[in-house]
């Protein structure tokens, strides 16, 4: 009984690590294609651009602190001089806000 209640955490924990990089490489293409050009291809914009488009890295305090949620909201609807990014579809927005969430 032990025995099977043990191989079944360890699929569980198995299936849960697979998912979650299925949606990191989804969400790296996504946003290689979209984001990098202005938050920078590790979540850390150019100075000029950081500067131009007040886009903070991924890395700051405040950034860290949005949720998934929050990112995506952004994403769909824009946010200061950020635009609503077009072409994407939901599961795509939430591929890439998950990505770019776990950016430090």
């Amino acid at each position: 009984m032990k025995r099977s209640l043990r191989s079944h955490l360890v699929l569980a924990v198995v299936i849960s690590l697979a998912s979650a990089a299925g949606f990191a490489e989804a969400g790296d293409a996504t946003y290689k294609a979209k984001c990098a050009s202005c938050h920078g291809a590790t979540g850390t914009p150019s100075a000029g651009m950081a500067k131009m488009m007040n886009i903070k890295p991924a890395s700051d305090p405040d950034m860290q602190k949005l949720t998934v949620a929050e990112i995506v909201t952004t994403v769909k609807n824009g946010k200061g001089k950020m635009k609503p990014i077009a072409g994407l579809s939901d599961e795509q927005i939430k591929d890439v806000s998950t990505y770019f969430h776990g950016l430090k």
